[in-house]
């Protein structure tokens, strides 16, 4: 029997080996890291590489083993490698699919796996997959100033980028603009793809854009943002963790900013 990677977790931690360097990494051995109850499942997982992947989750996180720690999955981006925290990501989605597709929304009897991601309902036939819940996110330049903006969900105090969820019938590109007008009153143009990024949070994905502003004063969508504005280089708020999208687009931004500074003084001098 091969070993593989094992990622387990309750609720919304995951269960972390610990190395003889200090270091953190996801269990990897031939068989599960935990006790498997009769009612457990164990999900297979694209490989990583050529090494086997498998998820399931644990109804008691582990606390009795000097081996292991119990760490949130946004917590262990910084204690994995970027790779085995993208995994996780996946893995995580995998199980709250799982959980929440028990039942066929249809008739309502029990759901059966037809694949790795797919159930069949054991009555009527009716199929499910993992959803992706698709938002937009939008860094917005003026001149030398961006906009940020501080969300009420957000649980610390700092300040991202306008986002939203893209609603049934709608462009990624449409749904960048409305949420923008929506939040913030103003309008915007030159609308650029950035990147994308899994948001395993429960099971999202951002996807990036950078516009330019375009007209309009700043009114707030007060019911989803309780303060914002124009910010430059020099007197940026708390901004983003790194893990995030939003903060790889305002270190573009950033960089950018730097860059353009540079070639001036260049062509000045």
């Amino acid at each position: 029997m091969k070993k593989k990677y094992w990622f387990v977790f309750c609720k919304s931690d995951i269960l972390l080996h610990k190395t003889m360097e200090g270091k953190y990494d996801i269990p990897y051995s031939e068989h599960p890291p935990t006790d498997i109850k009769p009612w457990t499942t164990i999900h297979d997982i694209s490989p990583l590489g050529k090494i086997n992947v498998k998820t399931y989750n644990i109804d008691t996180p582990v606390t009795d083993n000097d081996e292991f720690e119990m760490c949130g999955l946004r917590v262990s981006y910084s204690k994995l490698t970027y790779e085995l925290y993208l995994k996780a990501g996946k893995c995580a989605e995998i199980i709250y699919w799982d959980i929440n597709t028990k039942f066929c929304g249809v008739c309502g009897e029990p759901m059966k796996k037809d694949t790795d991601i797919s159930k069949r309902c054991t009555n009527c036939g009716k199929e499910a997959w993992p959803q992706l819940a698709t938002a937009v996110i939008v860094l917005i330049h003026k001149e030398n100033e961006v906009l940020l903006v501080h969300a009420k969900n957000f649980k610390d105090n700092y300040y991202g980028l306008v986002a939203g969820f893209v609603e049934t019938g709608e462009t990624l590109e449409e749904a960048a603009v409305r949420e923008v007008r929506e939040e913030t009153g103003l309008e915007i143009t030159n609308l650029k793809y950035f990147a994308s990024q899994p948001w395993p949070y429960p099971s999202g994905l951002m996807v990036g854009f950078n516009a330019d502003y375009a007209g309009g004063d700043i009114h707030l969508q007060h019911s989803e943002l309780s303060s914002g504005g124009w910010f430059g280089k020099n007197n940026l708020p708390q901004i983003p963790e790194k893990l995030s999208i939003a903060r790889q687009l305002i270190d573009n931004w950033l960089q950018n900013n730097d860059k353009d500074k540079q070639e001036q003084i260049c062509i000045t001098t």
